[in-house]
């Protein structure tokens, strides 16, 4: 049986091929915002619409499906008048908190890097 042998240009191949997945799911300019929001508590989407600076109403609702079809947050619909939805993150979203703060920690420096100390 052969073992196959890892090679730098394998490796990098590999690794492209994996952050293309992850940008096919997080990609666009509202999704890790939105995760990031959710990791912190759940919320109502008008809570959402609120915190995430920008967002329009039909942008953050085909974000909030995407992301739920994908399983990183849920949508549970409140018995309450007028009816509320919240959206969670799922255990399997969390996983991406510490990448959210990663993330968040890179754009704090380069933000102090671009404009001034």
């Amino acid at each position: 049986m052969e073992t196959e042998v890892k090679t730098p240009v394998k490796e990098c191949a590999n690794a492209i091929l994996a952050i293309q997945d992850v940008m096919d799911i997080l990609g666009g300019k509202w999704k890790v915002s939105i995760i990031t929001c959710l990791c912190f508590d759940k919320m109502r989407y008008s809570d959402l619409l609120k915190e995430v600076k920008g967002i329009s109403g039909k942008m953050l609702s085909r974000e909030l499906k995407e992301l739920e079809a994908n399983e990183l947050i849920t949508r549970t619909v409140l018995n309450t008048q007028p009816i509320t939805v919240e959206y969670a993150i799922t255990e399997y979203g969390a996983t991406l908190e510490n990448v959210t703060k990663v993330i968040a920690a890179w754009g704090l420096n380069h933000r102090k890097k671009i404009m001034g100390k």
